[in-house]
């Protein structure tokens, strides 16, 4: 099976200080496609735009796409590219609410199974969310 493919759709910058964050971390350019999407941007051929990068990588190829807020114009985008993809064969899951540990453990298991990647990412998420009380000492 091919190693799921990855896909930031964001507000911009966000997206693209995702990629370098993850750079930076892992100490290589990530393997991810950034959409960044413009404050104007028009929702329809933005979508389009993700459906033309779904399609090039094959329909044997899954994605995990991540979106930053659920409902907004990038979720849109990605929700409107996840349905036509889906209706053609592509295996495409969405999560919202990306954080930097989602981004990273998509990134670091992107090779494992792509049915359970979107559920390991979600948990990712949640383990990174940490209720730190400052040391006894401070």
């Amino acid at each position: 099976m091919n190693a799921t493919r990855i896909a930031l759709i964001m507000h911009k910058p966000l997206g693209a200080a995702f990629d370098a964050c993850a750079a930076h971390i892992l100490g290589r350019k990530p393997d991810l496609q950034v959409f960044d999407v413009e404050p104007d941007a028009d929702p329809e051929p933005e979508s389009e735009r993700v459906l033309a990068w779904l399609r090039a990588g094959g329909v044997e190829t899954p994605v995990l796409i991540l979106c930053d807020l659920y409902g907004a114009t990038p979720f849109n985008i990605a929700a409107a590219a996840q349905r036509r993809a889906l209706e053609e064969g592509y295996i495409v899951h969405l999560l919202t609410g990306t954080n930097a540990c989602m981004v990273l453990k998509a990134l670091t298991d992107q090779q494992e199974n792509p049915d359970s990647l979107s559920e390991r990412v979600r948990q990712g998420a949640l383990r990174g969310i940490v209720n730190a009380e400052p040391p006894p000492e401070c």
